[in-house]
Order: structure tokens, then C-alpha cells, then sequence
């Protein structure tokens, strides 16, 4: 879901879903969103309020939902508004609204009441609900969507906020989702980090007053702060026990998501397009829809709750998500910025001795009256530097394609360099103000996506390159800089709708892209992790997590992103960062969409021979990464060994990666790992795979195991300091 304008029209009709009815009782609506295990119930009180009275485990019978507000002996709500489905402020609201107006004549209040709902089943897993609201004073309405995935227990949310008034309404806050949950206390992990510091989690009790994880950086949003987040029920949640709610914002920009305790010990979670200097104009006869809000809940912990998500994201939200990827070969961390024809031929060489399936040409080959030999020139003049490549990327291609290997290429189309020809032409193409000093990151400055003709320039630049090379079969699109001195030429004085604009340009120019060229795999890179989301991985096939990628980080890295996201997004490379052998690197870069960045010269020929087996051993067992179950079964924040299991949906197959994380005082692995998700009565091999040539496995992979002694009792992978990753493969025997 994206953020868009368009004429108002009228709510959805459509047929009653069986996974979404409402019935009246005592003169009261009672309207619930199930999936199947789980529900959130409105309910429309008799003064029109639309209230949600229950989030959790769905009831077998919903007629009994409206006896539960009866069972909560809570102090007076003051304003009978705590628990608004979507809470407007300026009338009786005293917390946290999820929409602000002010309306022409200068009034900011606003009270949306229940007007009707329709439902309608999209499919046989999905419904989607429409709950009409209207002011009864202004002509004002906001219709709220919940769209459910029965099978996954994941819902959508959104509202479309129509002006049917004569006059501009300005909403100061409008937020996609606005959810209300009671429970005994309430546990918030959220994340934090920087460059080469992705996904740093931090746990917390919520306490009163308002918790806000947001961003204010216009791009690269996730930088500090990823939108994504768990609130565990009760209790802190663990792997496989508790109550937890992930949730988390399909938006590429500015983002806010509000946790509020109120007085009566309940928690409101409001989430949405962050308002920060960003009040919208809404003309008459226009209506806006925000971005989707996607929550998940499950009471069988972490776990449970994110293989539901990642299946949910494999079927319905990653491009390609039920496909297969490239492994490839990087030429960055082997030569940064200085290359030539000459040196790119002998990596392309090295790309087929290594066995991967693309060779990936990153930053520096072009611009030429400014070189991109550093990161402070070219940016913005996507011709090819002459003097590297004085036959062109198309030469590069056919050398690539004469090496039986693919060849892809990085752009990083949203920026510019102050020292570029695009920003001596266009200068009004370029985020800043007018009247302040320049100010860069990473030497460079963002180009105004709001403006049509630079949406036009940024599509033309992926557009020329496949134009003139059609079999280029993959881009790395880059995303450094955040933006400072936000101002945008073309809006002129209307620059309180910047922020937004900016996203619904890059959202434009994307569309553009996947309906010329549907296929093409697209890796989603902001300097690392920086632009994260289920709105942006709509357009590619993967994201890069870190641009750290020492194996020994990766590890906490990727086991936090596994929460939200599922292995076959999650690009990984085998680089020279850290201090592991080879098969460490590899086999940690093997939990989600192996690559390699390495000089391939440079091996040894045992370590040579390692990667080239990996890749085949790879090729046979990514199916399962990709597509499998993942169970995290020892938790390297926890423990000295990290150990992560996928397993084939038949539960037959599955790949169990161990690790050791910290090799003092001879750390080992010295209890048994339990398993999970085999099937109890089945009987299973255990076998170590991708041994670096000529070692021998102390592993038996002769023995036969029930799958009940390997979740009860467990298995040893005998990780110790000269056993540092251990994979194995667990087969059931038929």
C-alpha cells in the first residue's frame, strides 16, 4: 500500500467473508477482524462511537464478543475515546489522536462517527473490511480498511481521508492505524543503530506517557531507527513462549508510530506517515489514502509470530517472493573505484571459476568531466567514464555473457554531487535551500523526487542502461544520503507537502520501472539497511541488511531481521571483513542470498576449492533457506553459540547452521541443541555439510534420530574453537 491522492469516492461494497461478519445485539454493532487464530473487534456503540473492544486469540463463538467489555472493572474513561478505532482530536479526545484537522473556517475539532461497513473476500485467504466514518458537524469522512490474511494472522491497515467540504482542510496528523490493547503490562523491544550498526535491539517495560519511535532523515529512514517493532503481552515474550504484536509501517519516508499507556492501563499504538513539518492541504472533492500499518500477533512467542510473517511477505509482498535469486560476485571491497576494462575482464574470469551466476559492477563507471573516482564527484552523469571503459557497459555485458555469467550493475539514481554536470544544469533539481550553506552526507545531495521531470530523469537512467543493454540482468539500487536542508524548488511555498511528496515520486518512478521491466532482480541498498520496508521491497527482490559484513556481526544482524523479514531477502556476501576463515564467512552469508566480495586471485587454492564447493552445496539446499520454516533454536545474545534451522514446509528436509560467538575461556557447544519443527514420529539423519576440503566430520551422519529425541533431548554440532561453523543437513528417512 502507498500513499496517494485521488477524487473521494465511496467506501467498497462487496460480499460477506466468512472470515469477517458482524452481527447487532443489544442495539450495539459488533464487527470482527479474524484471521485464524486471532481477532480485533470493533464495536459501534449507540451514540455512533466506533470503539475496539477485544485484541487476541479469536473466541469460538463470536456471539460471545460483546460480553467481554462487561468483564474489564477499569477506572472511568473520562471521554469514552481510549478505545476509538481511529481517534480524532479537538472534541472530547484528551490522548493521542491518530487525526488532527483544521477545517477552512479555521475549527480543529473533529468527531468521526460509525456510518456503515461492507465487506468483501478478495480470495480464499484474504478479506477486507470498510468501515465508513463521518462528522456529523463537517463534511468531512475517513473510511478505515482492514484488510486480513487468515492463513498468515496478518492484517492491513489504512484509512482514506475524503474532503467533501467546500473548502482546504489542513490535517495536521493522519495516521494509518490506530490499535488498542489490554493486558496486565506491557514490553516494547524496539531497534536502534547507525551505519555498520543495523538492527540493535533494546527491550523495555512501557510505562505511562507517550513511547514515539520515528525518523525525521526524508530518506534513508531507517538509519537510526527501523520502523519495525514487537510488544510482548504480560510478559517479555521468548523464542517459543508469550504473547507478541510485530508491527510495522509499509513506508519508505518520514515514519511515526506512538505507544501510549493511558489512564486506564491500556495500550494505544498509533502508527503512521510521520507529521513532522508536513501539515496536508487537502483540497475539496479530494480524498488521500495512507500507507498501510501490518501487524501480526501470535501466544506462542517470537517465533511462531515471525514465521507467519515471513510466509505472509514470501506470498503476498516481496517481488518474486516465491522465486529464486543469483548469487553473485562483487567487485567493490576487491577494487572501490579503481578499475579498468582490463581489470573488470579477469573478475569476470574469476566470476565463472567461482561458479556464481553474475558478476555485479558496483559504484565508480561513470561520469567523465567529473570522474567518479571518489565518492565527492559524478553522481547525477550516468554516461560511461570513457577513460575505465572506453567500449561501454555493452562490452562488459558480452564479456560477461562469453564467460557464461550474467552481469548486473549498481546506481544510486536519487543522489547528485555539487560537482557533477547534472548539478551545474540543474540546479533546481536539488534538495536545499535557497538561502543556507550547503551541507552533505557522504559528499552528495538528494535530487527532488517531487518534481515530475527529475521522476523522469531517475526512470530514464535504469530505462537507457536496459535500453542499450538488454541482457543486463540485475541492478543494485543505492540510497547514501539523507536530506538536509529540505527544500524543494518545484513546490515552491507549499513545502509542508515535501516529505510525502518525496516518497509518492520514488514510489511513481518505481512502478514505472516494474511495468517496463517486471522481472529484472533489484537489490533495495541505502548504505546498508538504511530503506527497509514492505512497501519498498514491492519493487525488488531483495534488500542489503549492513554494509558491515564482518560474519561474527552479521550473525546478531541477520537473526534480528529474520524477525520481519524472510531469508530470501536478505542479501549476504562472503568479504574479507572480520577475522573468520573462509568457511565462517561463507557459511553465515549462506542463511539468506549468497554473494561474494572477495578477490577471487587472491585465494588459496584449498580455500578456493571451498567456496567452490559451498556455492554447489548452496544451489542444492537454498530452496529450503528460502523457502523453509526458519526456527531460532540458540540465541547468540544469550549464549556462546548462535545456531538458526530452516525446514521444508513436509518437514522432511531441513539446514541447521551453527556457530560460535565467543571462543573464550574454550567456549564450546556444550549441551545438546534442541530442534523444532520436525515431525515427532518421522526418522532423521544428521549429516555435516560444506566441510572445507580435506577435513574430516566428527559428526556421525550414519545414526538415525525420531524427530521426538531431537526436540526433546536434542542434538550436539560439537562447535568448539576449532570447530568454529558447523552446517548440517537433516533428512528424514523414507
Amino acid at each position: 500500500m502507498t500513499f496517494t491522492l485521488s477524487n473521494c469516492k465511496p467506501a467498497l461494497t462487496g460480499v460477506v467473508s466468512l472470515l469477517l461478519a458482524s452481527f447487532n445485539l443489544n442495539a450495539q454493532t459488533i464487527i470482527p477482524v479474524e484471521t485464524a487464530n486471532n481477532a480485533m473487534v470493533l464495536q459501534v456503540a449507540k451514540n455512533k462511537d466506533l470503539g475496539i473492544v477485544y485484541f487476541g486469540k479469536k473466541l469460538n463463538n463470536q456471539q460471545e464478543y460483546i460480553q467481554i467489555q462487561s468483564q474489564y472493572k477499569q477506572p472511568e474513561d473520562y471521554t469514552n475515546q481510549l478505545n476509538s478505532a481511529y481517534t480524532s482530536s479537538g472534541s472530547r479526545n484528551l490522548v493521542e489522536p491518530a487525526i488532527s484537522v483544521t477545517h477552512a473556517d479555521g475549527n480543529n475539532s473533529l468527531d468521526l462517527k460509525y456510518v456503515s461497513h461492507d465487506l468483501k473476500k478478495i480470495s480464499d485467504d484474504v478479506s477486507l473490511l470498510t468501515v465508513l466514518m463521518k462528522d456529523p458537524v463537517y463534511n468531512f469522512e475517513v473510511t478505515l480498511y482492514y484488510k486480513a490474511y487468515y492463513k498468515n494472522d496478518v492484517v492491513e491497515q489504512w484509512s482514506v481521508i475524503s474532503n467533501h467540504e467546500k473548502g482546504t482542510v489542513t490535517l495536521q496528523k493522519f495516521a494509518s492505524a490506530n490499535l488498542h490493547i489490554q493486558a496486565k503490562s506491557f514490553y516494547l523491544t524496539q531497534y536502534h543503530g547507525d551505519w555498520a550498526k543495523e538492527m540493535q535491539p533494546e527491550e523495555s517495560k512501557i510505562t505511562h506517557g507517550i513511547k514515539t519511535l520515528d525518523t525525521k532523515l526524508g530518506t534513508r529512514a531507517n538509519l537510526f531507527q527501523p520502523s519495525v517493532f514487537m510488544v510482548s503481552l504480560d510478559k517479555p515474550a521468548t523464542e517459543d513462549e508469550g504473547s507478541v504484536l510485530y508491527g510495522g509501517l509499509e513506508w519508505s519516508g518520514n515514519f511515526r508510530t506512538d505507544l501510549e499507556l493511558d489512564p486506564q492501563d491500556n495500550l494505544r499504538i498509533i502508527s503512521g506517515i510521520n507529521n513532522y513539518a508536513s501539515p496536508y492541504a487537502l483540497k475539496p472533492g479530494l480524498a488521500l489514502t495512507t500507507p498501510a500499518f501490518w501487524y501480526t500477533f501470535s501466544d506462542h512467542g517470537k517465533g511462531d509470530a515471525s514465521r507467519k510473517l515471513q510466509s505472509w511477505a514470501r506470498n503476498y509482498k516481496i517481488l518474486d517472493g516465491k522465486g529464486s535469486r543469483l548469487t553473485l560476485l562483487n567487485n567493490w571491497e576487491s577494487t572501490y573505484f579503481d578499475f579498468n576494462e582490463t581489470k573488470l575482464a579477469e573478475l569476470l574470469k574469476d566470476t565463472k571459476k567461482l561458479g556464481v551466476d553474475l558478476f555485479l559492477l558496483d559504484d565508480g563507471w561513470f561520469a567523465n568531466k567529473y570522474p567518479r573516482n571518489s565518492d565527492h564527484t559524478g553522481l547525477g552523469d550516468w554516461e560511461e567514464n570513457k577513460q575505465k571503459l572506453p567500449n561501454g557497459i555493452a562490452s562488459l555485458v558480452k564479456e560477461a555473457q562469453n564467460n557464461e555469467v550474467k552481469f548486473g550493475i549498481w546506481v544510486e539514481p536519487e543522489m547528485v554531487s555539487p560537482k557533477s554536470e547534472l548539478y551545474e544544469k540543474h540546479p533546481d533539481w536539488v534538495i536545499k535551500q535557497p538561502k543556507r550553506e550547503e551541507y552533505y552526507y557522504r559528499n552528495q545531495l538528494v535530487l527532488d523526487l517531487a518534481n515530475p521531470k527529475v521522476q523522469d530523469f531517475v526512470y530514464s537512467i535504469l530505462d537507457n542502461l536496459f535500453t542499450k543493454n538488454p541482457s543486463l540482468a540485475y541492478i543494485k539500487w543505492d540510497c547514501n544520503a539523507v536530506i538536509y536542508n529540505a527544500y524543494s524548488a518545484h513546490l515552491g511555498k507549499d513545502q509542508s507537502h515535501f516529505y510525502v511528496e518525496y516518497v509518492q515520486g520514488l514510489y511513481k518512478v518505481l512502478e514505472r520501472i516494474r511495468a517496463k521491466y517486471p522481472t529484472v532482480p533489484m537489490m533495495l541498498c541505502s548504505g546498508g539497511g538504511g530503506r527497509v520496508d514492505y512497501a519498498a521491497l514491492q519493487y525488488f527482490t531483495e534488500f542489503w541488511p549492513s554494509d558491515n559484513t564482518d560474519p561474527l556481526e552479521r550473525i546478531f544482524m541477520q537473526w534480528e531481521y529474520s524477525y520481519f523479514y524472510p531469508a530470501i531477502t536478505s542479501s549476504n556476501h562472503v568479504t574479507d571483513w572480520g577475522r573468520q576463515p573462509i568457511k565462517y564467512r561463507t557459511d553465515v552469508a549462506m542463511m539468506g542470498k549468497l554473494g561474494f566480495d572477495i578477490v577471487v586471485s587472491k585465494l588459496n587454492s584449498r580455500d578456493l576449492q571451498f567456496c567452490q564447493d559451498a556455492i554447489k552445496t548452496y544451489n542444492s539446499i537454498k530452496p529450503i533457506i528460502w523457502q523453509g520454516d526458519q526456527y531460532r533454536l540458540a540465541n547468540p545474545r544469550e549464549g556462546s553459540i548462535a545456531s538458526v534451522l530452516y525446514l521444508d514446509e513436509a518437514k522432511s528436509s531441513g539446514v541447521m547452521f551453527n556457530y560460535l560467538v565467543n571462543n573464550r575461556y574454550d567456549e564450546k557447544s556444550r549441551l545438546p541443541i534442541l530442534l523444532k519443527g520436525l515431525d515427532a514420529g518421522k526418522k532423521y539423519t544428521v549429516k555435516e555439510i560444506n566441510l572445507y576440503p580435506d577435513a574430516k566430520s566428527r559428526i556421525d551422519g550414519s545414526k538415525t534420530f525420531t524427530g521426538d529425541f531431537l526436540m526433546k533431548i536434542g542434538f550436539n554440532p560439537d562447535v568448539n574453537s576449532n570447530r568454529t561453523s558447523v552446517v548440517l543437513k537433516i533428512d528424514e528417512i523414507k
